[in-house]
C-alpha cells in the first residue's frame, strides 16, 4: 500500500470529516482527562470552523491518502515572513504506525517553504505523548512558549533548511 499527500481545500467534505475526527479525539481526550465529560458540540463546531486559516496564500491544508483513501491531515499557517505554524496533524486511528504522520509533517514543511517560511513552530499538550515523540524524532526542539493558547503545554520549533 502507498501513501500520497496533496493539498485539499480546508472546507472540502474530506477535510471536514478529518477535522471532525481530529477535534473529537483530541478535545474529548482533554475534557475527559480534566473535566470528566466529552466536548460540547458547539465547541467542536467552532474548532472545525477555525480551519479557514489554512487557506492559500498564507496557509495550506494537506491530506494524506493511504491506498487512495483519506487517512490524515496536516496544515500550516504563515505567521510572518519567515515563520509558519504546523497544525492539525492527525491520522485516523487505523492508519497510525504506517509512516503517514512523518510524511505529513515533512510535506507541510515543504509546502511552508514555498511562501518563504524558514522556521516551523507548533504547540501541543502533555497528554498527547505520541505527538511530542513524533516532533522530537523529526528534529523539533522544545522551546519557550510562543503563544497563549490555554490548551498548549509544550512548544516546539525547527529550522527549515
Amino acid at each position: 500500500m502507498t501513501w500520497t499527500v496533496a493539498p485539499e481545500p480546508y472546507d472540502s467534505p474530506v477535510a471536514v470529516a478529518l477535522w471532525r475526527a481530529y477535534y473529537t479525539e483530541v478535545s474529548d481526550r482533554w475534557y475527559l482527562l480534566h473535566e470528566g465529560h466529552r466536548t460540547d458540540p458547539r465547541e467542536l463546531e467552532r474548532g472545525i470552523a477555525a480551519g479557514a486559516g489554512l487557506a492559500p496564500p498564507r496557509g495550506r491544508l494537506l491530506v494524506a491518502r493511504y491506498a487512495g483513501e483519506p487517512a490524515g491531515s496536516a496544515g500550516f499557517r504563515l505567521l510572518d515572513g519567515g515563520t509558519a505554524e504546523l497544525t492539525r496533524v492527525f491520522l485516523y486511528e487505523g492508519m497510525r504506525g504506517k509512516g503517514g504522520a512523518a510524511l505529513l509533517v515533512r510535506a507541510a514543511e515543504d509546502a511552508a517553504r514555498a511562501p518563504g517560511a524558514t522556521r516551523m513552530i507548533l504547540d501541543t499538550r502533555g497528554d498527547l505523548v505520541e505527538a511530542r515523540a513524533l516532533y522530537a524524532r523529526l528534529g523539533y526542539a522544545e522551546t519557550e512558549p510562543h503563544n497563549g493558547d490555554p490548551y498548549a503545554e509544550h512548544w516546539f520549533a525547527r529550522q527549515l533548511g
